[in-house]
């Protein structure tokens, strides 16, 4: 299967206007390939995927263009199985020769490796079927002109809100697309294109020891659907503005509001502390905690794989298990764990097809009215503090324990009094979890997730 230029050309001509090099019908073809020379070399079972990504980056710093970078790149990932003994190898190279020579690679570590009686492909019941187009590929055909038009147009909206905007860390676009086929030998065959695209500016307020910096994006599917350019910059300044004039506080007790964005990782520290790997190996605060309260009565979290243009959607998993909607947490309640095959066979389970992660996580409360808004979640808060920024990775997920340098604003009687930083809040996961009072209708999407802001009911915040 050496490629030539006239088999690059038959590789690409499904793929007119994309970008692409290699078609899915070339991809099938050098899965197939691996699959065939790992059974006829003696291996029990295997699998392989044949993937492609391309892009460009563009970035801009006080009005002059600074990088433009296009990205392509392609693998060939095989893994084989003997037995219970597994193996893995990749190539970047599609010729016949480096497929079988990967091939040969997989197998010769799959022979050498202790056996682990879990090791093995997801059970054939498992497998997805008929795959939903998700519509999660939208080909952004940028040039880098035109992509440094929009990044400079961003900043110099950022610029332009305010002469206290005295500086810049930069602006950027990105276009991205990819697409992939794997297949393995308990049945599962399929795969997808997709893309990312994505607008961003940092500015900087103020000036000598009292410069403040702030940032914000826009990331989606489609180009179609990004924030304009000009709204990108105008907030991101808005936020670096809104930090002028910051100051210290006392070390305190008191209420903490996250903003929705951060919002969002904390939920991703509950997903960490119920995914498999973390229960088997007992190196979670949430071991055996299925079927009980984690959260308050109020809290809801749900998971749709389907979600169209969703960034955290697919068809299958990333081991072409079957994918479907369902409810993670119901009344505060643990109802469903995140498991691969892997994991779930140590856990004596089944898998809940989450190799590779979760799909669109949504968090609500009960409580929550369509008018609770920011204002709405600061007059919650009453007196406390808000935060924006957090810094450090001072999370330990086998105690719960939390500590991490923040920034925000301080709030008295509902209504921001000033900015603050140089703290750091702390606590332990398992009571912000319990303690949460209440979670706002201003959702924000961070990646896979979708949460408006939280408000944690007490936490220690070490000023000076």
């Amino acid at each position: 299967m050496k490629i030539t230029p006239s088999t690059q050309a038959a590789a690409a001509a499904s793929h007119p206007d994309q970008g692409f090099s290699y078609s899915r019908a070339f991809f099938e073809g050098l899965v197939d390939t691996a699959l065939a020379h790992a059974k006829k070399i003696g291996a029990t079972d295997a699998g392989a995927e044949a993937s492609e990504g391309c892009g460009l980056s563009v970035s801009v710093r006080k009005g002059e263009l600074e990088n433009v970078e296009r990205n392509r790149d392609k693998s060939l990932g095989v893994t084989v199985y003997v037995g219970h003994r597994r193996g893995n190898a990749s190539t970047s190279d599609f010729s016949g020769a480096a497929i079988e020579q990967t091939v040969q690679a997989a197998f010769d570590i799959a022979r050498f490796t202790a056996e682990d009686p879990v090791a093995g492909l997801p059970d054939e019941d498992d497998i997805a079927t008929g795959h939903r187009d998700l519509d999660l590929f939208h080909p952004w055909a940028v040039t880098s002109e035109e992509a440094a038009r929009i990044a400079l147009e961003c900043e110099a909206a950022a610029l332009q809100t305010s002469k206290r905007i005295t500086n810049s860390e930069g602006a950027g676009v990105s276009a991205q697309q990819s697409h992939f086929f794997s297949a393995h030998t308990h049945g599962f065959r399929g795969g997808y294109a997709s893309s990312r695209h994505s607008l961003s500016v940092a500015p900087i307020a103020g000036k000598g020891a009292h410069m403040q910096r702030d940032a914000w994006y826009s990331s989606m599917r489609s180009a179609a659907e990004l924030a304009s350019p000009v709204a990108v910059g105008r907030y991101a300044a808005e936020r670096a503005l809104s930090r002028l004039k910051s100051r210290k506080i006392a070390t305190v007790e008191c209420p903490v509001l996250f903003e929705s964005p951060l919002a969002a990782g904390l939920l991703g520290g509950f997903v960490q502390a119920i995914s498999g790997g973390a229960l088997y190996r007992k190196s979670t605060f949430l071991l055996d905690s299925l079927g009980k309260p984690v959260f308050p009565k109020h809290i809801d979290i749900t998971e749709d794989p389907f979600v169209l243009r969703g960034k955290g959607s697919s068809p299958f998993d990333d081991e072409g298990v079957r994918v479907k909607a369902r409810t993670v947490v119901k009344g505060g309640r643990v109802e469903g764990y995140f498991l691969s095959t892997y994991s779930a066979r140590k856990l004596g389970m089944k898998t809940t097809g989450n190799s590779g992660g979760s799909h669109n996580l949504i968090m609500t409360s009960r409580q929550t009215k369509p008018g609770d808004d920011l204002d709405a979640m600061l007059a919650k808060l009453g007196t406390g503090l808000f935060v924006i920024e957090l810094m450090g990775q001072g999370v330990n997920y086998v105690t719960g324990d939390y500590s991490r340098g923040a920034s925000g604003f301080w709030v008295e009687n509902g209504q921001i009094a000033y900015p603050v930083h140089e703290i750091t809040i702390a606590g332990n996961l398992k009571s912000m979890l319990k303690g949460i009072e209440a979670v706002g209708a201003d959702t924000y999407n961070y990646g896979a997730k979708n949460v408006g802001s939280i408000l944690v009911n007490r936490m220690k915040v070490a000023g000076s």
